[in-house]
């Protein structure tokens, strides 16, 4: 059947695209082996052109906005198209080249091939919960160079002409602690990039190649044409803010992160020149992840509502000298790269939060706030590792308050553990699970609430690693309003005995009874906590959030 590129097929076919991008990422969701991906979709879907423009994308995390078209890049600057076949599957995961972040967000990605001209590529990148390395879960708080923190994948094929290659099955088999998960986890993978090709195949056979691939050229320029038309609306000029990273693990820092975000009519550039040295603890980033976080800010200050295309990021640039903690050479470790990467993305918010108010905040919570516990089940006595990351609280904008119990921006649509699957799988018990009770970030709008999260531990010999930030710079208020609060992690003995407190550890030591909790921040507020309206201050004590008395001391608010 013959089709014209107009207008009403062009729409067809984006929706289409879309479409692909959604079933691939319910694919991988369905046949997970890990909780991580299954439960909290830490992980991204994607298909590009045959030269790596990205067409559409389906997200758990925002932050691999920039990784999945720069991993097929890598992949066509490595292999001669000769070497490229119907049935290959590439596999890569190294921070350093184009796509990369740290080694446990493994990216995979598959030619598609049409009447035997390669015409798209399908891909996608997950946390892998076991990749190796020197700690339990394959990142670590106090790792020195990346050989530390687990295997290495540099732009391989895992599959040729839709053949396993066993050798690489075997030695992935050997090197991680759970093989059947993280063997389970590169299948589901593989089996979601096949449900892509199939689909984008079935697109271009009911309206062919050469009225697919128009329509995708005219989609891609169509957001560059949406993306402009944004931008003359915005405020003008340059814009400048700096932050810090506290600590990088490994006792270093403060670390500081600056940035001036340029606005023109035609374009948007982001400049993090003076942003501190790499740092020697893991919680560096490489330049790809650097484009990844602002492609983040710019779709949500230019055009949060169009999908992620190629097309949308044309007037984006991003400046950085190499060596930074934002732009880390090799073998500098990265497994807590997400550090720099939300620091890099809430600096460029907060240089515009006050130039453009209805659309972004205050500083929210501001870290992944991971944590890795590992033991042994005391039922089934077999191994468990529990890798989750936390919610917690958004800052307050110029006319609302900031939300509660969300998972940083940067992490987007991804989801906290059912208590449930926590209690089933894992040997903890959930004792508490609460809104943090600090009145911190309060403002005409407040900021948004942190949790408490309460877990008994149930078997000796349990380690945990945590991967907190802003464990000591709490995230700042606008227009006089307070700032938030800080993420902690405190351990508890038997007796309820404070035993520690701290942000980032690794390889900590629980014991059976001990209590671990889990703090995440308040957001920053907005405007000054006494021009909060009074009905605002009583409903919060109705709700149990303040009591009388803070709300006399923090809003001068009398019942």
């Amino acid at each position: 059947m013959n089709h014209s590129t107009d207008i009403f097929t062009i729409e067809i076919i984006k929706n289409a695209l879309v479409a692909i991008g959604e079933e691939m990422f319910l694919a991988l969701k369905r046949s997970s082996k890990s909780p991580i991906i299954y439960e909290s979709l830490d992980y991204g879907i994607g298909v590009t052109d045959a030269s790596g423009r990205l067409i559409a994308q389906g997200n758990g995390i925002p932050g691999f906005i920039g990784t999945l078209d720069g991993g097929v890049k890598t992949i066509l600057s490595k292999y001669a198209i000769e070497n490229i076949y119907d049935g290959d599957v590439f596999i890569l995961n190294d921070p350093y080249a184009g796509g990369g972040t740290h080694l446990s967000d493994v990216c995979m990605i598959r030619p598609v091939f049409f009447d035997g001209e390669l015409v798209a590529w399908t891909a996608n990148k997950a946390h892998w919960t076991e990749i190796g390395g020197k700690d339990p879960g394959s990142y670590s708080a106090d790792a020195v160079e990346i050989y530390q923190e687990g295997l290495q994948f540099p732009g391989i094929k895992v599959f040729e002409k839709g053949v396993a290659n066993q050798a690489l099955l075997d030695l992935i088999e050997v090197n991680v602690r759970l093989p059947e998960m993280t063997l389970g986890d590169l299948q589901a993978c593989a089996a979601s990039l096949k449900l892509g090709e199939q689909r984008f195949l079935a697109v271009m056979e009911k309206y062919g190649k050469k009225v697919t691939l128009t329509a995708i050229d005219k989609l891609l320029d169509h957001g560059d044409v949406m993306v402009m038309a944004s931008l003359k609306k915005l405020p003008k000029g340059d814009f400048y803010a700096t932050d810090v990273i506290d600590e990088d693990g490994l006792g270093n820092g403060p670390f500081s992160v600056k940035v001036k975000v340029t606005i023109s009519d035609d374009a948007f550039v982001l400049d993090f020149t003076g942003s501190s040295p790499q740092a020697p603890g893991p919680i560096n980033c490489t330049m790809g992840v650097l484009v990844s976080a602002a492609r983040e800010v710019f779709m949500g200050v230019v055009q949060p509502d169009a999908p992620a295309t190629e097309g949308c990021f044309r007037r984006l640039k991003v400046i950085c000298p190499e060596g930074t903690l934002l732009t880390a050479a090799r073998p500098a470790p990265v497994s807590s790269y997400f550090e720099a990467m939300v620091c890099a993305a809430d600096v460029a918010r907060r240089a515009l939060a006050e130039a453009i108010p209805g659309v972004l905040t205050a500083g929210q919570f501001g870290s992944v706030c991971t944590m890795n516990l590992s033991g042994q089940d005391p039922d089934t006595k077999q191994p468990y590792l529990l890798v989750e990351p936390l919610v917690g609280g958004w800052g307050a904008c110029d006319s609302k308050d900031g939300e509660s119990g969300q998972f940083c921006v940067g992490n987007g649509e991804t989801s906290n553990i059912p208590i449930e699957i926590t209690e089933a799988r894992y040997g903890v018990r959930v004792e508490r699970y609460a809104f943090n009770e600090s009145v911190a970030g309060a403002g005409k709008y407040n900021g948004g609430r942190g949790v408490i999260l309460d877990y008994r531990i149930l078997s000796d010999n349990t380690e945990l690693s945590s991967f907190f930030g802003r464990g000591e710079t709490p995230p700042w208020g606008i227009d006089d309003g307070a700032e938030g609060s800080c993420n902690v992690v405190e351990v508890y003995d038997a007796n309820d005995e404070l035993k520690a407190s701290f942000s980032r550890v690794s390889r900590y030591q629980l014991n059976k009874g001990d209590r671990l909790r889990l703090i995440t921040g308040n957001g920053g507020g907005w405007g000054d906590a006494k021009q909060r309206p009074a009905e605002k201050i009583a409903r919060d004590i109705a709700n149990g959030f303040i009591t009388p008395s803070q709300a006399s001391r923090v809003y001068g608010y009398q019942i």
